[in-house]
């Protein structure tokens, strides 16, 4: 039998380096880790796909190494079957904070962990 835990660990390792501002700016490291059927709801409240997440990334804030970048906390899984990973966490991105929700799915073990679902919510100042 698989091991929680680790399934849980391998998809918040694929998470921190989709922050990583070198993956965020290289098409082929993203499109690695997010699931071909891939979809974001952005805390601006618009619908992504997988082309459009790596079509625009790279411009994207925290995709440039000599910017802000995300800096994750509170970051935490569950394991909702076998291959099913529920993480949350938040980050701050400059003055920004976010709250996040995301589905890590793996398929095959070539593949790997891939991020299916993404959704943030921006956090208003002065809200715990």
């Amino acid at each position: 039998m698989e091991d929680a835990t680790d399934d849980v660990n391998q998809a918040i390792a694929g998470e921190l380096q989709l922050m990583d501002p070198h993956v965020r700016a290289s098409r082929h490291r993203a499109a690695q880790l997010l699931d071909p059927e891939f979809v974001e709801v952005g805390g601006s409240g618009r619908r992504w796909t997988y082309e459009a997440m790596l079509a625009e990334l790279p411009e994207h804030p925290g995709s440039s190494v000599d910017g802000v970048r995300y800096e994750p906390s509170e970051i935490s899984g569950v394991r909702l079957a076998p291959g099913l990973v529920h993480l949350t966490f938040e980050t701050t991105l400059g003055e920004r904070r976010t709250r996040h929700s995301s589905i890590w799915r793996l398929r095959d073990r070539a593949t790997g962990w891939r991020m299916y679902y993404h959704q943030a919510t921006r956090v208003p100042l002065g809200v715990d």
